[in-house]
């Protein structure tokens, strides 16, 4: 693109996103904000639905990431996965508000080219954040479909516990797992190998979070994410 690309963080009490942005050019009666010049603070993002559609985008990106935590998105942002991974990095801070669904929601049209990849915990509220974005939330009745995207489960996921996860990192299910789990289960639009992930843990009687691959190094969540892309391990 022969711009100079730099990494910025867009933030409200909801929603984080650390992306690659390239500036538009100025336009007559519109604010432009270089994110490139706003420094590790980043640029608010408002709640107001009507100003996230108008927000004009542009990026080099090649994925888009879904980070289910907080914790998880600082990690990487502080590593600066963007660096090895060219990536929008995004995150609700847990479950998502309509900011956030829209924020991707827009990013999906203006980078439909781009794959859109989950990383939350392994149980079944993690698979319900992820559902969430990806087929939008029932408590919106007719209009739950209106901010879903086409986001692919990239971890953590079974072979991802059997394989990376120390047994004394596994946390015991509560009842409120097993509620969640068997109302995802019951859902006619679940996948079935989502819904055979969801058995899983309950057969186990475990889940784990994603902080658990630090078992291996900090450094190790970024070539978990690098390694899963590369193989196009996500479904």
């Amino acid at each position: 693109m022969g711009e100079l690309v730099e990494s910025s963080i867009f933030f409200s009490d909801q929603h984080l996103c650390q992306a690659d942005i390239i500036p538009p050019p100025q336009e007559p009666n519109q604010e432009v904000v270089d994110c490139s010049a706003c420094g590790s603070s980043g640029y608010p993002i408002s709640g107001d639905l009507n100003l996230l559609e108008k927000l004009v985008m542009k990026s080099d990106a090649r994925y888009i990431i879904v980070v289910e935590k907080h914790a998880i998105f600082h990690r990487l942002a502080e590593d600066r996965i963007f660096n090895q991974i060219p990536c929008i990095l995004i995150t609700a801070k847990g479950y998502p508000d309509i900011g956030t669904r829209l924020l991707l929601h827009r990013m999906s049209r203006e980078f439909p080219e781009l794959p859109i990849l989950g990383l939350v915990d392994w149980n079944p509220a993690g698979l319900a954040i992820l559902c969430t974005f990806k087929f939008g939330s029932i408590a919106m009745g007719l209009e739950a479909y209106r901010y879903a995207c086409n986001v692919k489960w990239l971890g953590l996921r079974k072979d991802d516990i059997e394989e990376l996860v120390p047994e004394e990192s596994l946390i015991p299910l509560k009842p409120r797992d097993h509620q969640i789990a068997k109302s995802l289960t019951s859902s006619e639009i679940l996948p079935d190998k989502y819904k055979e992930e969801v058995a899983s843990m309950i057969r186990s009687g475990h889940r784990a979070e994603i902080e658990a691959l630090y078992f291996h190094g900090y450094e190790f969540l970024i070539n978990y994410i690098a390694k899963k892309i590369v193989l196009v391990n996500y479904i």
